[in-house]
């Protein structure tokens, strides 16, 4: 198992038989259900898109408190044109929002597409009063002008 960590706190972990269950429970607010789509759909996705897919279990001491999907190195036209990487779902538990989970999960993200020798995270987000476009834009993301599938696009450059 991969486990990515920062030093004290969370850290990212692999989903494997061990903590799926775990990985499973993760829900975000009824009002925000509307813009992220559940765990299940997201490990669906990588089942059958396994080269691009990049999920993980968010885990602070022994407790799960969040999922991310990044994608990874996409063709985001269909047509060989644009590669693209980013974060595809972020599910942070309802009741371990505010605590920088979401921020860390954005930061360890990026550093996987550094690693990989990426210069841009992408990430869409539908809108709305409990659309997550305010901590997207507070993390340093812009709106880059398209629309995926009716959201938003916003970049944020990696240095």
């Amino acid at each position: 198992m991969t486990t990515i960590t920062t030093g004290p706190g969370p850290r990212l972990e692999e989903i494997t038989p061990a903590n799926f269950e775990a990985a499973m429970g993760i829900r975000v607010r009824p009002d925000q259900e509307f813009a992220v789509s559940p765990v299940v759909k997201s490990l669906a996705e990588a089942y059958v898109h396994p080269g691009t897919a990049w999920p993980r279990l968010i885990v602070d001491e022994d407790r799960p408190v969040g999922f991310l999907m990044a994608f990874l190195d996409i063709d985001w036209h269909l047509d060989g044109t644009v590669i693209r990487s980013g974060l595809w779902r972020l599910n942070i538990a309802a009741d371990q929002q505010g605590r920088g989970y979401g921020r860390f999960a954005v930061e360890s993200v990026a550093a996987e597409i550094r690693r990989r020798g990426g210069k841009e995270l992408y990430v869409t987000w539908h809108e709305g009063p409990a659309g997550p476009a305010g901590f997207y834009a507070g993390l340093g993301f812009r709106p880059n002008g398209e629309l995926s599938e009716g959201e938003t696009v916003g970049v944020l450059e990696l240095s």
